[in-house]
């Protein structure tokens, strides 16, 4: 099976108001804490009259790191709404900070947590997701002569080609999803008689819309 992960299509940012309030959700991809931080603190700056920065992260292709902070929110109102409507989506290595500028209106425990939760949807939905499949870097080298064919097969069966070497043979890298692998090897090795040789490269995750 392949390994799916998601992730955001883009860093994003959305607005609500609610009874007054601005909810400014901005949304960015990460891959380090560091990174978190940084982007925490760059809505910090350019919001600095704002009441709150309330956010949560996932990091890790496993989540090993999920943080959530209230800033300054009831506890449990703001943060850890934030984390839940990440995890429900299936969302990897993604930041969300969600800045309130108080409107005058209390909201309420419960009207916090829904619009804390509602930001982050909104969010996530106008940015958009994207699938991360994971795939093996395949080299291929066959003879001159065949290249074209060879090239001409992977275009129609839509292997993208990511890089090609030319020496005494043609050597070029294709991404290939693992389950595919043996299917994609076998079917060559029959249309080339034999004349193709593999190296697995390493994995790499690529992105699916």
């Amino acid at each position: 099976m392949d390994k799916h992960l998601i992730t955001i299509a883009q860093n994003g940012s959305h607005e609500l108001d609610i009874k007054k309030s601005r909810f400014i959700a901005n949304a960015f991809r990460i891959q380090t804490e560091e990174e978190a931080q940084k982007f925490i603190q760059e809505i910090k700056t350019q919001h600095h009259k704002a009441n709150h920065h309330c956010f949560a992260y996932l990091l890790g292709n496993d989540d090993h790191i999920q943080r959530a902070s209230d800033d300054g929110e009831p506890s449990g109102t703001a943060g850890v709404p934030i984390l839940e409507v990440l995890q429900k989506n299936n969302v990897h290595n993604t930041l969300v900070v969600v800045t309130r500028y108080f409107g005058g209106i209390k909201l309420g425990a419960g009207g916090l947590i829904r619009a804390y939760s509602n930001s982050t949807s909104q969010v996530l939905t106008e940015i958009g997701l994207v699938e991360l499949v994971s795939q093996i870097k395949l080299s291929l080298t066959i003879e001159y002569a065949q290249h074209d064919s060879l090239v001409h097969w992977l275009d129609a069966n839509h292997f993208k080609v990511s890089d090609s070497q030319y020496g005494e043979k043609v050597t070029v890298q294709v991404p290939v999803a693992e389950p595919k692998i043996t299917e994609f090897e076998t079917t060559l090795t029959n249309l080339f008689s034999g004349n193709i040789a593999f190296q697995k490269l390493g994995t790499q995750f690529n992105e699916v819309p």
